[in-house]
């Protein structure tokens, strides 16, 4: 089965179309993550993620949070972040807000490879949104902003259970 047929197949019903979209973000995630992790040398798609919320950070966020941002748990955030030191790309210290809590710092390194390294390949991925006009990229912008609202209602639902 190819995909034109998929989309075929899964395009006749509403609740066909929620399946489609929910296997098409499971996909384009392994897909993107593949592509990124073996393309792009130094730092997987996950490391890079959590170097580029914390570069863009104006505060410097904890585990937890930096786990609420990226959606995974503070455990997760630390077993990154513990190759990131390992690589020299960042250093872990205690908050300034919370003694209890641990806190991410961009080291040169990291510095240097946004500016450098990354800044070759942000050009090649860039082609990625080179098949929608600016009103698609300003309609799809919405369209995940409000899933993410759905995602926060199903949290909801879920930890009610």
């Amino acid at each position: 089965m190819d995909l034109d047929s998929l989309i075929t197949k899964f395009s006749t019903t509403k609740e066909n179309q929620r399946k489609a979209i929910f296997s098409t973000l499971f996909i384009a995630e392994n897909r993107l993550q593949t592509l990124f992790d073996n393309h792009i040398p130094e730092v997987s798609l996950k490391q890079f993620m959590l170097l580029s919320v914390v570069r863009q950070s104006k505060e410097e966020l904890t585990f937890t949070q930096l786990g609420n941002l990226l959606g995974c748990s503070r455990q997760n955030i630390k077993k990154i972040a513990d190759i990131l030191v390992k690589k020299g790309f960042i250093t872990i210290r205690q908050s300034p807000q919370d003694s209890r809590a641990m806190c991410i710092c961009l080291e040169e390194k990291a510095n240097n490879y946004f500016q450098k390294d990354f800044s070759h390949y942000q050009k090649e991925l860039s082609c990625l949104f080179d098949v929608y006009t600016d009103n698609e990229i300003e309609t799809l912008f919405i369209l995940l902003s409000k899933l993410y609202a759905g995602i926060e209602k199903l949290e909801k639902e879920v930890g009610k259970k």
